[in-house]
């Protein structure tokens, strides 16, 4: 005995198969959402106030219509300002609308009417405010249209009538015709395509400009990065060296602890000095504080010398004359980052510092032994690559790196217009 058993489900409730492709609500509205383009306010104001208008009159005029039916023309007047209504806000469904009122009024046999000039506001449209395709399709819409005309007003007439056959005439007629179509529909859809152009450029720039302005912002942030590190990586080095040396000297000789201790307050107070002068460049744009320049580079040496390091400085020959401020610039933070990294990672030998302040270029260089435990690591990281931008920034090039068991910093900066190529 056989036992059949039905498969029930609730209404509503039957699982979609593989090939049921039925998109969601949400998906339909999306697409539908396409269709349309964002229009503020006013320019809703400015095309319903013009439609208005425009169908004012047309109604008006098709008492001049005669024989034509009330009823018929009116559904070509409605589809025709739905259409003029569309035009800026959904290219595509006022394209679509057109069609639908121009083959009913062909399909009725009405004569041309005034309603007839929202054609070219659509085709405007499709040229000005339309996708790829919807552009393409307004100008294949003008030669189709045209040739309608052409057709319905001069050989349309003639079918049906006995004794009327088609003439060379009534050809040049239909030929006249539709070039004088084309040509106005033809002058609709390439002002709109003009429109476009115009528009698309502004934006263009509008786009470039703005670029233009994150590129900027992006390098000023980095700049003030690159300052911040600068700052708080030497400050940070120079307080960690001074109090381990204030924590071993303060049981034998309590006058070299304070002495730490007095160089930590001055180079924090120094470094929180920098630190809001760098905040305060991030809040307000304009108006950077002053930078270091070489006559701070003797303070710089007097910090690292304070921390316990056998700073050796050859300046040879000296500087002519004042090197442009970004040269100084770059020449002080360049050092301070490669001193930051001698304190960091240094020995405790001496560090050697050299400046060739030539003609047309400076060039500089530090040198200085590396601790065994640090040997196996690169010192610098985003240090050095702060390093390199600085000196590339102003033309320049710099290297960084081991040489046995010291660590080389070696760089040349132009002080002229002219590049170092690298």
């Amino acid at each position: 005995m056989c036992r059949i058993v039905r498969d029930r489900t609730v209404k509503g409730m039957e699982p979609r198969s593989a090939s049921d492709t039925r998109p969601p609500v949400d998906d339909w509205r999306r697409r539908l959402s396409r269709l349309f383009r964002t229009v503020t306010p006013t320019q809703w104001a400015i095309d319903v106030t013009a439609v208005v208008v425009f169908a004012a009159v047309s109604f008006v005029t098709m008492a001049s219509l005669g024989e034509v039916s009330l009823a018929f023309a009116s559904v070509t007047v409605a589809l025709m300002t739905g259409a003029l209504l569309l035009s800026r806000a959904s290219p595509p469904l006022a394209l679509a609308v057109a069609w639908i009122g121009a083959l009913w009024q062909v399909g009725t046999t009405q004569p041309p009417m005034l309603t007839n000039v929202a054609i070219f506001a659509v085709l405007f449209a499709t040229a000005a405010y339309g996708s790829r395709l919807v552009f393409w399709l307004g100008f294949a819409s003008a030669f189709v249209g045209a040739l309608i005309i052409a057709i319905y007003l001069t050989v349309a007439p003639l079918w049906g009538v006995p004794g009327s056959p088609l003439t060379a005439q009534t050809a040049f007629a239909a030929l006249s015709g539709f070039i004088a179509a084309l040509f106005a529909l033809l002058l609709s859809w390439t002002l709109g395509a003009l429109f476009r152009a115009v528009f698309r450029a502004r934006d263009d720039r509008r786009a470039q400009r703005e670029a233009e302005e994150r590129a900027a912002a992006e390098e000023e942030r980095g700049r003030i990065a690159r300052d911040m590190h600068d700052v708080v990586a030497h400050s940070l080095a120079v307080v960690i060296a001074q109090a381990d040396g204030a924590r071993y000297a303060a049981a034998v000789d309590p006058a070299a602890a304070t002495d730490a201790l007095t160089t930590i307050s001055q180079t924090a107070r120094s470094a929180l000095a920098d630190v809001r002068l760098l905040l305060t460049q991030l809040r307000h744009r304009q108006g950077d504080g002053p930078q270091p320049t070489l006559a701070d580079l003797e303070q710089l040496y007097g910090q690292v010398r304070a921390a316990g390091v056998d700073l050796r400085v050859d300046v040879d020959p000296a500087p002519p004359g004042t090197p442009p401020a970004a040269v100084q610039l770059a020449v002080y933070r360049i050092l301070q980052e490669a001193l930051t990294n001698a304190l960091r990672h240094g020995d405790g030998g001496p560090v050697e510092v050299s400046l060739a302040w030539l003609p047309d270029r400076v060039v500089l260089g530090v040198r200085n032994v590396v601790r065994v435990e640090a040997r196996a690591t690169e010192p610098g990281g985003h240090g050095v690559i702060g390093m390199r931008e600085r000196a590339q920034l102003t033309g320049g090039r710099l290297d960084a790196g081991r040489e046995g068991d010291a660590w080389i910093v070696r760089g040349e900066i132009p002080i002229g217009p002219g590049r170092i190529d690298g």
